[in-house]
C-alpha cells in the first residue's frame, strides 16, 4: 500500500526518486508474496501438494487480465498521468491485507528431538536441490529474457504498442491458466517428466520465434513461453519441498528464491543489450545451450533416482 502511495507522490510531484522507492516497496511486496506457494505446501498433504502449489500460482489469471485494465483505467483518473494506477495498486493491496488477516494457517510442527538442521551448504548440495534449482532458475531466466526483449522486438519489427500489450497479455495467461491441471499432471506422471515437458515447451518457444516476425509468430511464441515456465516454475518448487526438513525450510527456500530472481534480474537488465546486438532470433537460438542442459540435468536425476530405487529393491 506504501509502494503504491509513495509512486503516486512520485508521478504528482515529478520526482523520478521518489517512483523509483515506490516500485522498489511494490518489488519487496512482491518478494513476500512469491513464498506464498511454499505456505501452501507446507500445509498441504504430501499428494496434494503440487495441486496446492498450482491453485496458489493460478491466482496470477486474475493479475493478467485485471492487471492491465486497472492500470489503463486508472491513468487518466488524475491529472498526472498513471498517478491513479498507483493508487489503484494500493486499494487493491489494501483489499488483499483484508484476506491475509482472515487467515489460519496451522501451526507447523518441528520435531525438537531429531537431527539437528542442517548449514546451508549441506542442503545445497543435494543433487536433488541443485536440480530443482537450476530448473526454475531456468523457467524463471529464460522466460524474462524473453518475455522483456518481446515489446522491443515487436516495435522495431513494426508492431504497434497494442499488438505487444496484446502478446504479453496472451503470455501471462499462458504462465498461470495451466496452473489448474499443472498439480494434477505432476501427481499423475512425476514431477520430473513434468519439468522435461517445461524445457520442450520452451524450446518450442524458440521454434516458434524463429519461423518470423508476424503478430501470430511472437503470440504463439510467447504463450509457449509462459506454459514451459509454469512446468518448470511449479515442478522445480515441488521438487524442492523434498530437500529440506521443516527445520530447514526457511534457509532453503529462501536461497531457492534468492538465486531464482537474481537469474532473472540478470536476464532482465541484459535483455535490451542481447537484443540489440543479436537480434530477436538470434537472442532465441542463443538459449538452447541453456535448455540443453536443464534437460541433461533432469534426465541425470532421474537416471540416478531410477538406480538407487532398484538398488533399494534388490537388498530388499
Amino acid at each position: 500500500m506504501l509502494g503504491g502511495v509513495v509512486g503516486a507522490a512520485g508521478i504528482w510531484l515529478s520526482s523520478l526518486a521518489l517512483l523509483g522507492l515506490g516500485t522498489f516497496l511494490i518489488g519487496a511486496y512482491q518478494a513476500f508474496a512469491q513464498f506464498y506457494r511454499f505456505a501452501a505446501a507446507e500445509v498441504a498433504s504430501e499428494v496434494f501438494r503440487p495441486r496446492a502449489i498450482s491453485f496458489v500460482l493460478a491466482g496470477g489469471i486474475v493479475a493478467a487480465l485485471a492487471g492491465p485494465e486497472l492500470g489503463r483505467w486508472g491513468g487518466p483518473l488524475l491529472s498526472a498521468e498513471y498517478a491513479g494506477s498507483f493508487l489503484i495498486l494500493s486499494v487493491v493491496s489494501l483489499l488483499a491485507s483484508g484476506v491475509l488477516l482472515g487467515l489460519r494457517v496451522p501451526p507447523l510442527h518441528i520435531e525438537t528431538t531429531g537431527p539437528a538442521a542442517r548449514p546451508l551448504q549441506a542442503i545445497m548440495a543435494q543433487p536433488t536441490y541443485r536440480v530443482a534449482l537450476f530448473g526454475a532458475a531456468t523457467g524463471y531466466g529464460v522466460m524474462i529474457l524473453a518475455m522483456t526483449a518481446t515489446p522491443l522486438a515487436m516495435v522495431h519489427h513494426h508492431h504497434d504498442l497494442a499488438d505487444a500489450s496484446r502478446v504479453i497479455q496472451a503470455h501471462v495467461l499462458g504462465m498461470f491458466l495451466p496452473s489448474f491441471f499443472t498439480g494434477s499432471l505432476i501427481a499423475r506422471f512425476g514431477v520430473l517428466r513434468i519439468m522435461l515437458t517445461g524445457v520442450a515447451l520452451l524450446a518450442g518457444h524458440i521454434v516458434m520465434a524463429l519461423t518470423g516476425t508476424g503478430f501470430g509468430s511472437f503470440a504463439s511464441a510467447l504463450v509457449l513461453l509462459g506454459v514451459g515456465w509454469n512446468f518448470l516454475y511449479i515442478g522445480g518448487t515441488t521438487l524442492l519441498t523434498e530437500t529440506y526438513t521443516p527445520a530447514e525450510r526457511a534457509r532453503a527456500q529462501a536461497a531457492n528464491d534468492l538465486t531464482i530472481f537474481a537469474v532473472g534480474l540478470t536476464c532482465s537488465l541484459g535483455a535490451g543489450a542481447l537484443l540489440q546486438r543479436l537480434g530477436w532470433q538470434g537472442l532465441n537460438t542463443a538459449l538452447l545451450p541453456w535448455l540443453a542442459l536443464a534437460a541433461f540435468a533432469l534426465i541425470w536425476l532421474g537416471v540416478s533416482r531410477r538406480r538407487i530405487t532398484r538398488a533399494k529393491t534388490a537388498r530388499a
